[in-house]
């Protein structure tokens, strides 16, 4: 097959690119849609906070377990059929979920939902790079980093919007009419690349496939489940712990011993490709963090709405849309990946000391504006030079290969940047707590004055002078919670900041690429 066989001009390449950017948004948006309607599934399906959080998890974990298998599930049916046959699952799926009846079926619908969806996102990318021709694959990388990016941010408005002013089945019924139309537009469209003979039955890898499901969805149940699980003071998380690590012993045995693997990771031999791998799970740890972390301040100490709360991330996500193009530009006329890594890196470093030295009870939303249109610089600096970065030595099928891990990385680090900014939150909550709390003298003139004070506003709200000073203390003690979950909140932004900037030499002294063409992706499935 010639290298540029699957090249689209025109109309043509225009409905392709239309469609797989489609499909990305669709996969990503679904996996941040539902936060701000959970309190609305809760009340609704009669259901516990824990069991409505399954409803995130279920879809993560589908999502996780389907990336690495992407390239391989293409080669048995044909991409397009691949691709089309996902699209229509996530679309079924989507239809189900609105309609379910109780939590657990909204759970197994989110599962089968995310296995349709995890497709999506890798599939798309390969799609919309092959159909550019060489000289203009970073600009390709740009168009398909806007859903990427863009995605997480537009979920919790898009979300917010549609709760208040419809009900929650609607933020599935949305992806009905777009699902439908992806599907049609992909099989009329979309081609597939010519593969090596199909696996006969027996040669498939069912004892790697079954391995893979056991380690990564234990270690993403863990991740999204341990803080509300109390971590390993549950036999649950011990048990999945253990499952998690034998299950990966036991894969990469089998995959680098069997002859036909789910997953080749020989790959990994390349140097670029590991430090791309591992750039992409800080790239999701900083991403979904901060995506997670700003709404959660704002709603959680500032008290403002889903809606209020997702507005204002537009900006920086308008930001990053601003850079892409810029940064496919850069790269084609050569400037180094290390470079605008590097500098992307930090970038977010600003972003996160500036988070650091602004937030408090009282930060308002113009003290946020210019703080996060630099995190949307830093995004739009990191995402396309690190995938580029990643895939630059290899060659032919190893590309798609290459592009699996670091998605599956990239969601992977925003699983455990959300797990571990949870728990770290919820430790230096009580760390402040106790320390703050030492300077509340029961002696000391000033409590007693705040006291008197606050005893006294409620006795003349109506209340009896017991109720009264009860009501004060409470107050006091809820103003000393709220001041050290301000000071948590400033240390995650610091400890984060201090992350990326640790980064950066090792991104420096990555080894240039020497003698080879431009990186071509669309080999990445032959």
């Amino acid at each position: 097959m010639q290298q540029d066989s699957l090249v689209e001009y025109g109309t043509r390449r225009f409905i392709i690119t239309i469609t797989a950017i489609m499909c990305a948004l669709l996969e990503i948006v679904d996996s941040t849609i539902v936060n701000v309607a959970l309190n609305e599934m809760k009340g609704n399906l009669g259901a516990t906070l824990s069991e409505v959080g399954w409803v995130i998890t279920a879809y993560a974990i589908g999502n996780v377990i389907i990336v690495p298998m992407t390239s391989w599930l293409s080669a048995q049916f044909g991409r397009r059929n691949y691709f089309a046959a996902s699209i229509i699952i996530f679309t079924i799926f989507s239809f189900l979920c609105g309609n379910a009846t109780n939590i657990w079926e909204l759970v197994f619908f989110r599962l089968c939902q995310g296995i349709g969806g995890g497709a999506l996102l890798v599939t798309s990318q390969t799609i919309i790079t092959e159909s550019y021709p060489i000289e203009k694959r970073s600009m390709a990388q740009a168009i398909y980093g806007l859903g990427v990016i863009i995605g997480p941010t537009l979920g919790p408005p898009l979300g917010g919007y549609i709760v208040d002013n419809f009900s929650w089945p609607y933020i599935f019924y949305i992806n009905i009419p777009l699902g439908i139309a992806a599907a049609i537009m992909t099989l009329q469209f979309v081609r597939s690349p010519k593969f090596a003979e199909k696996r006969k039955a027996r040669d498939v890898d069912w004892f790697g496939i079954l391995l893979l499901a056991i380690t990564v969805g234990s270690l993403q149940y863990i991740l999204e489940r341990g803080h509300e699980e109390d971590w390993f003071d549950s036999k649950l998380i011990i048990f999945l712990t253990a499952s998690a690590v034998i299950g990966l012993i036991l894969f990469l045995w089998r995959e680098l011993t069997y002859k036909y693997p789910i997953v080749e990771l020989r790959v990994l031999k390349n140097g670029n490709l590991r430090l791309g791998t591992a750039m992409s799970f800080i790239l999701g740890f900083g991403l979904y963090g901060s995506t997670f972390i700003v709404p959660l301040y704002t709603q959680s100490i500032l008290g403002w709405t889903a809606l209020q709360s997702g507005a204002l991330m537009i900006p920086a996500a308008l930001t990053t849309a601003v850079m892409m193009p810029i940064i496919g530009r850069l790269l084609t006329r050569g400037v180094k990946q290390q470079l605008l890594v590097a500098l992307g890196l930090l970038t977010f470093f600003i972003y996160s000391f500036w988070g650091y030295k602004i937030i408090g009870p009282d930060t308002g939303k113009n003290d946020f504006f210019w703080m996060l249109i630099v995190r949307g610089m830093g995004l739009g600096l990191l995402f396309i030079p690190i995938t580029s970065l990643a895939l630059s030595t290899l060659k032919g099928q190893e590309i798609g290969q290459g592009a699996a891990f670091t998605g599956m990385m990239r969601q992977l680090g925003g699983s455990f940047g959300i797990a571990a900014i949870t728990t770290f939150i919820a430790n230096q909550t009580s760390i402040h707590r106790a320390n703050l709390s030492q300077y509340l003298d029961g002696n000391s003139f000033d409590v007693q004055q705040r006291l008197a004070g606050l005893k006294a506003s409620f006795i003349s709200k109506g209340f009896s002078p017991d109720v009264a000073l009860q009501s004060a203390y409470k107050l006091l003690d809820f103003s000393v919670l709220k001041q050290a979950s301000v000071l948590a909140y400033m240390d995650v932004f610091l400890y984060l900041g201090i992350l990326f900037l640790i980064c950066i030499p090792f991104v420096l002294f990555v080894k240039e690429r020497k003698g080879r063409e431009p990186i071509d992706v669309s080999d990445a499935m032959h």
